[in-house]
């Protein structure tokens, strides 16, 4: 088959996902792990010193010339922004100020979303919580990619070009696949962001306004902190749907790499996930993957050149499959096509500042 991709569908399963049963298994056996359940009473301050850290880099990134823009764009705020996005993902699951303060976690969530420039926190809420629910659900989690996806980046060149567009697929998906009604969080989150965007712009011009959306876009693209994204489901060890990764750069990204731990715990805290991950080795005998040391670094550039792997590489449940998996690919396709003009348009108003 040459370069192309072998797989032509998804790893279809017929069971539930087997975080419900590793859950109880560890409660039974250790119940005071709900100890480590809870808020994390740090994560609000890293979060609002990181916010402080983009504000400055705003400010000076302001009178630089535009290769040094571009520079510090690739090599910090797509690594900051990328970041923060992980630090919405904890506060998603109201890590910040806990469940009895639902609406703080979610306001506090629009505030880390300002440095990253696209509105994106309140609407990450609705669809991860399917995610957790519904693992690899058909029709339900949009973090599994869709028959277009899976279709057409079926050959190196194009999983390349794929993984370059992961942010504009993660944007695109929930429209194709569950759209929901638009909440008045989200449309809140909307105007809060754009109002930031604009007065960033009066204030400090087009160069911080690019360092601040082409940085979101770099970091959660071709860049090697966002390889997360492919290591946690995508099959590299064939039979487990989730995997884990315990290595250094769990230090920029809130240890979203303890992703096994994470999806049996969604309420314990990143920064105890790996004192769980310690118990859980000594406790539970239900199988998960783990990714070598070096894997969100080489998982893109593994991804791209394994012909075994591609789009398709996921596993999906058929109980929440929705009648026709086709039926909005026309949709998809015109929304691509518009992202694809949008960041055309974007890169001629850079060439003439």
């Amino acid at each position: 088959m040459g370069n192309r991709v072998a797989r032509e569908d998804f790893e279809w399963v017929y069971t539930d996902q087997p975080h419900a049963d590793r859950r109880k298994e560890i409660l039974a056996k250790y119940p005071e792990i709900k100890s480590l359940m809870g808020p994390d009473p740090r994560l609000k301050w890293i979060v609002c010193m990181m916010v402080a850290i983009q504000f400055l880099a705003f400010y000076l990134i302001k009178d630089l010339e535009w290769k040094w823009v571009l520079f510090w764009t690739y090599a910090f705020s797509s690594c900051i922004n990328h970041s923060m996005t992980l630090a919405i993902h904890e506060i998603s699951h109201n890590t910040a100020f806990g469940n009895n303060r639902a609406k703080w976690n979610r306001w506090f969530a629009i505030f880390a979303n300002l440095p990253i420039g696209l509105p994106y926190s309140a609407s990450f809420k609705r669809y991860h919580l399917d995610h957790h629910r519904y693992l690899g659900g058909d029709g339900v989690d949009v973090d599994i990619p869709t028959d277009f996806e899976g279709w057409f980046f079926c050959t190196r060149f194009r999983k390349f070009i794929w993984i370059i567009l992961q942010p504009l697929f993660y944007a695109i998906r929930p429209l194709c696949i569950n759209p929901k009604p638009i909440s008045q969080l989200e449309l809140a989150n909307a105007a809060v962001q754009f109002t930031f965007n604009i007065l960033l712009y009066w204030l400090l011009g087009a160069k911080p306004l690019f360092y601040m959306l082409a940085g979101s876009m770099l970091g959660m693209g071709l860049h090697p902190i966002s390889g997360h994204f492919i290591a946690e489901h995508y099959m590299f060890l064939k039979g487990h749907e989730t995997y884990s990764y315990y290595g250094s750069l769990n230090l920029l990204t809130f240890n979203v790499g303890y992703h096994n731990e994470h999806h049996d715990f969604p309420s314990i805290p990143g920064r105890r996930l790996p004192l769980a991950a310690f118990i859980f080795f000594f406790t539970t005998s239900t199988t998960c993957g783990s990714t070598k040391t070096l894997a969100h670094i080489c998982c893109p550039l593994q991804f791209q050149k394994n012909c075994n792997l591609g789009t398709y590489g996921t596993h999906a449940t058929a109980e929440k499959q929705v009648p026709s998996r086709f039926k909005n690919v026309c949709t998809e396709v015109l929304v691509l096509l518009t992202s694809l003009v949008f960041m055309y348009l974007f890169l001629r108003m850079h060439k003439k500042y």
